[in-house]
This record gives C-alpha cells, structure tokens and sequence, in this order.
C-alpha cells in the first residue's frame, strides 16, 4: 500500500511531502502516547495520533516512520510542519477518529 492509498481511504489531506506520496508502506500504528510509540512500536511505517506537537515529529524520526496522519481534524502548526519537511516525513490530516481510521486502514490490509 502507498501512503496515497492511505490518503484516499482516510479522505485525508495532505499537509507536507506531496512528493512521497508513492512511497510503499507496510505497518502502521495508532497512539497519542508518543513513549507507548517509543517503548512498542517496532518497524511501523505510519503513526496516527491526535497530538499535536514537535514530539510527534521527533518520536516519528526516531522510529523511522515515513508518515503522519493527524486525527480527529488536528492542525499542525507551520513549526511542525517544517519540521517534518526536513526529516522527510509525510504529514497529513483527517476529520476521522483514531479508532475507525485505524480500521479502515486495517481492512484494506495494513497491519500494526
């Protein structure tokens, strides 16, 4: 699955890293706890949260995450947005909620 696909079947929008958008991705993960991310994620290519926050990036590049996909309608902030720019990670953001956003992505056969 590319992160496009991802993009489509969230009706997301894209924030940052248009040009990443054909990158293929395996894994993904669902947290607003960014030490849960840390302390349990392993080779996840997308995490979904509700936080908002420089973290979010960091915790993301730290693990090797390609994308970001914002819950719930949360905004990042250009700071954020810039951030994730420079460690070349996708941003994106949809109105869904972190529970059926990860279903859906999980019975088009992303796994967690």
């Amino acid at each position: 699955m590319t992160i496009n696909d991802i993009k489509n079947l969230l009706n997301a929008t894209v924030v940052s890293g248009h040009q990443l958008l054909d990158t293929e991705v395996h894994n993904a993960c669902g947290s607003d706890m960014m030490s849960d991310v840390l302390a349990f994620v392993k080779d996840q290519s997308v995490l979904l949260t509700g936080l908002v926050n420089s973290q979010v990036v960091r915790t993301a590049e730290m693990m090797d995450m390609v994308c970001i996909i914002f819950v719930r309608g949360k905004e990042p902030s250009e700071e954020i947005i810039n951030l994730a720019a420079d460690r070349g990670i996708v941003l994106m953001k949809t109105s869904l909620r972190m529970f059926p956003a990860c279903g859906i992505l999980y019975q088009a056969g992303l796994r967690g």
